[in-house]
């Protein structure tokens, strides 16, 4: 079973990266359950989701400790980090967050996913940028069988597909 929690801002994908990893859990023909958690706001405000993925039904999609955090902005770093378990996994979009966490019990991996977006000439998919690196330290999944699956959920926007990939590819080189 993995638990994972994603959380930052309106606007930066939070809850799409937490339907990837869902959509590519169904794909695996894994059980799993999405959960979204946000402000009234559209753009801004916080947001969160819960994703649960496992080989058997899922009695619960409630997380209180997570396996893994993927931190896309500073409030979410502080108000999730301390659930993780102990050898969790914590993924921090360093460029947003400076802090450093100081726990080695921890495995924490520093993403610069912003700048990598731009980078690659798409400022809005510093999500799929994190979600590369998730992949890759997590291995939950394989970086084929998410391609595979952005694939699926973008095919009726098709242009948006390659940019994404190459995010996809950018977060797995961290």
């Amino acid at each position: 079973m993995e638990k994972i929690i994603v959380a930052g801002f309106g606007g930066q994908g939070v809850l799409s990266l937490g339907q990837l990893i869902a959509y590519c859990a169904m794909y695996q023909n894994k059980a799993v359950t999405w959960l979204p958690a946000y402000g009234p706001e559209m753009r801004g405000g916080t947001a969160n989701c819960s994703v649960v993925v496992d080989d058997k039904e899922v009695a619960s999609p409630i997380i209180a400790t997570p396996d893994t955090l993927i931190a896309m902005n500073k409030p979410s770093l502080d108000k999730f980090l301390p659930k993780v378990r102990k050898g969790g996994l914590v993924i921090i979009n360093s460029s947003l967050i400076s802090d450093k966490v100081d726990n080695p019990d921890l495995k924490v991996v520093y993403v610069d996913a912003n700048d990598a977006a731009h980078k690659i000439g798409n400022d809005k998919a510093a999500n799929i940028v994190a979600l590369g690196a998730y992949l890759k330290h997590s291995g939950l999944f394989t970086k084929d069988a998410m391609a595979d699956t952005i694939a699926k959920v973008f095919e009726s926007k098709s242009k948006f597909i390659p940019s994404n990939l190459a995010a996809l590819n950018a977060g797995f080189e961290y």
